[in-house]
């Protein structure tokens, strides 16, 4: 396919999108941005992204390093590449007629789902606006979904950002808590109990009075939810753009 005008795009990005084919100059066969992209998540899936390097990725395709520049033009655009394989498709529109809390409230779970399976993309540096198919679909679903709200159009992007960094933090911060625990190789509910344990002796209730009443209700010492702070969070958020949106609509 031609290039359609000037995006600004890298050739590997231009690929994505459906641009542009081929490398124009000496393509090693069978070598294309998808395998090459393909591998590079296969390693970072198994690996970490820490392990993902042109090199290494160039070894698990039998190719040289070199002959992957014709494709990915640097390290940091393989990772935007591998970051949209990996999102995918954002699912299919809720029906007609569904609220614009429920339809963000599915695409914010879907969203976290996508990173629970892929925990290497909470480690990807965050270059720039969504500039991949995948990812300007996944903007384009949350910001569909408030459509007939009477929120303008800064409002909206606004909304989503922030519900897209609800996600990427408790998903980060619900995998580094797990890995911890998966440290000290006991169970989360063995791990609180210790915590707790140890801050009843050190958390004077003079000097600490909010957190000793916190002990002493004993939340800490329940069966542990791991998805109770997202949905929390997530309702809280949506609770606020509700207002939002109420107050845009009086107006």
């Amino acid at each position: 396919m031609a290039d359609k005008g000037d995006t600004g795009l890298t050739p590997g990005l231009a690929a994505a999108w459906g641009l542009r084919e081929r490398p124009a100059k000496g393509p090693r066969p069978g070598l294309s941005v998808h395998r090459i992209v393909d591998a590079a998540v296969a390693v970072a899936a198994s690996e970490g992204l820490a392990a993902v390097s042109m090199g290494r990725v160039a070894k698990e395709l039998g190719a040289s390093t070199m002959s992957l520049y014709r494709y990915v033009g640097s390290k940091d655009e393989l990772y935007v590449l591998m970051q949209d394989a990996a999102i995918g498709a954002p699912p299919d529109p809720p029906p007609p007629g569904t609220g614009w809390r429920e339809a963000l409230t599915r695409w914010a779970w879907a969203q976290r789902a996508v990173f629970q399976r892929n925990l290497w993309l909470l480690r990807v540096p965050v270059s720039g606006p969504p500039a991949t198919p995948n990812s300007v679909a996944w903007w384009e679903a949350g910001m569909g979904a408030l459509e007939a709200t009477p929120l303008d159009e800064g409002a909206k992007i606004s909304v989503v950002m922030l519900l897209g960094g609800l996600v990427r933090n408790d998903t980060g911060l619900m995998a580094d808590l797990d890995a911890a625990v998966t440290a000290t190789g006991g169970t989360h509910e063995q791990v609180m109990a210790r915590y707790a344990r140890t801050l009843r002796l050190l958390a004077d209730p003079e000097r600490y009075p909010a957190v000793a009443r916190a002990l002493e209700s004993g939340v800490l010492d329940g069966p542990d939810d791991p998805d109770h702070e997202f949905r929390f969070g997530l309702d809280r958020l949506l609770d606020g753009v509700e207002v939002l949106v109420a107050g845009r609509s009086d107006g």
